[in-house]
């Protein structure tokens, strides 16, 4: 039984799956196993895969049904007892599950293991920016309160237990976009996470990607399956909060005025900061050039974060 199980979940990423693949195959680490789940891909993607001649790969192909589907659908066919994914356009770093191999030794009581990603814009490449105060190499932490800044779990660089999913369930697949979201969201109410301050993947920022299509707004997390548990964990009301507000502006600047008003009503503003106060109640037509300012400045190194 191989100590991981890596998934990828694949959907017309010719471009980048050669690379991608490599950064696995090349891991000082070599106890894996790595499952690619095509979904319903129509490009070149699958012959580059069989090009490559490793006992390790697992290639399965199913019809298009999202990203979520994807995963869940490796997640049955793992064989390992820890699970990590990688996104098929992303790669890491040669050490990344030796590292994580040690993390999880130093912490076998600890199902939730992450570190920190450099991000690559159309400009450069950045270092991710953490609402964590290093104590030491490694941090362990409440996931929402280490992710006001850039989520402390990353799609691409975390490893989780197996068990996990047995417990929480699986991706939710009728979240068109946000579903790593919701699911980081049920594993943070549950777990803490074991953060490594060691740069070990690179996310891949597309600005076009499907998270930031409009025509998904609709079909983001529902943060009502949550609002039990906000009323007595402030970190987790919080953390839904900066989530709602960035979605309000979305909504706000697309005029899709009943979606801005649901995720504004549920905001408690006094436990946002007051530029967010302001910035909420601006009119679109100031802030969508303020935004496109701060996707410009994102792009070059500047500011927190590229993502929010």
């Amino acid at each position: 039984m191989p100590f991981f199980s890596v998934i990828i979940p694949l959907f017309n990423k010719e471009k980048f799956i050669e690379a991608t693949l490599k950064s696995i195959l090349n891991q000082s680490f070599i106890d894996f196993e790595i499952l690619i789940i095509d979904d319903g891909s129509t490009d070149n993607s699958a012959p580059i895969i069989k090009g490559f001649d490793d006992s390790r790969i697992r290639y399965y192909y199913k019809e298009n049904a999202g990203v979520s589907s994807a995963r869940n659908d490796g997640i049955e066919k793992v064989q390992s007892n820890y699970i990590s994914f990688i996104d098929a356009d992303d790669y890491w770093y040669p050490d990344f599950l030796e590292e994580m191999y040690k993390v999880i030794q130093k912490y076998p009581e600890q199902k939730v293991f992450s570190a920190a990603i450099e991000i690559e814009t159309s400009k450069k490449v950045i270092p991710a920016s953490y609402s964590i105060v290093k104590t030491s190499d490694y941090e362990i932490v409440n996931y929402f309160t280490a992710s006001s800044k850039e989520t402390v779990i990353c799609t691409s660089c975390a490893v989780f237990h197996k068990n996990i999913f047995e417990e929480i369930g699986t991706f939710d697949i009728e979240v068109k976009s946000g579903q790593d979201t919701d699911m980081w969201i049920r594993i943070g109410m549950n777990y803490p996470v074991v953060f490594s301050w060691k740069i070990l993947a690179r996310y891949v920022y597309d600005e076009n990607s499907l998270s930031k299509n409009k025509n998904y707004l609709n079909k983001k997390i529902n943060f009502s399956k949550f609002e039990e548990q906000e009323k007595t964990n402030p970190s987790l009301k919080k953390f839904l909060d900066l989530n709602r507000f960035s979605l309000a502006i979305k909504s706000k600047l697309i005029a899709d005025d009943d979606n801005f008003n649901s995720y504004y009503k549920a905001i408690d503003l006094k436990k946002i900061s007051l530029k967010k106060r302001i910035l909420i109640l601006m009119p679109s037509a100031i802030l969508k050039p303020l935004i496109n300012l701060k996707l410009i400045l994102a792009n070059n190194g500047f500011g927190n974060s590229v993502f929010k």
